[in-house]
């Protein structure tokens, strides 16, 4: 799979806002809207774009708490946490990590006592041994 320079910023672009309109994108990248759509269609079939989603707008995510929580696991439980993490819905984000931990889970919640429960109810799933977490405060950089 070959990516370009304008493969990247049309993606950059999608990645700002993936509604817009392809002769938008053509416009701003300076190439025709066929061309756009093509390059669109080939990233899609490549598995460079794999869908398209839902971007929260800030005033909503401010009204959430959000925080890290990094988990440490049992030898051979690495499934079994990650099914019982993927059934919470307020698990937003799982990442495999070095280090003294495992895991790291982004969790969001609308309150301080709903994430007291979130962080408890993680530590309490089979195979978790340990975790740490930390309240996000601000979001410095997203992209």
């Amino acid at each position: 799979m070959q990516i370009t320079d304008k493969d990247r910023e049309l993606l950059a672009l999608l990645g700002e806002n993936a509604r817009l309109p392809v002769a938008t994108l053509a416009r701003r990248l300076g190439l025709s809207r066929t061309t756009v759509q093509a390059r669109i269609e080939r990233l899609e079939r490549e598995g460079v774009i794999a869908g398209y989603g839902l971007r929260l707008s800030e005033a909503y995510l401010a009204g959430l708490i959000r925080a890290h929580v990094l988990i440490t696991i049992a030898p051979k439980a690495l499934s079994a946490v990650t099914a019982e993490l993927a059934a919470i819905g307020e698990v937003t984000a799982l990442h495999s990590v070095n280090g003294p931990y495992d895991l790291i889970a982004i969790i969001a919640a609308p309150s301080i006592a709903e994430l007291d429960r979130l962080i408890d109810r993680i530590g309490e799933l089979a195979g978790v041994e340990r975790t740490l977490s930390s309240i996000i405060l601000s979001t410095r950089i997203a992209r």
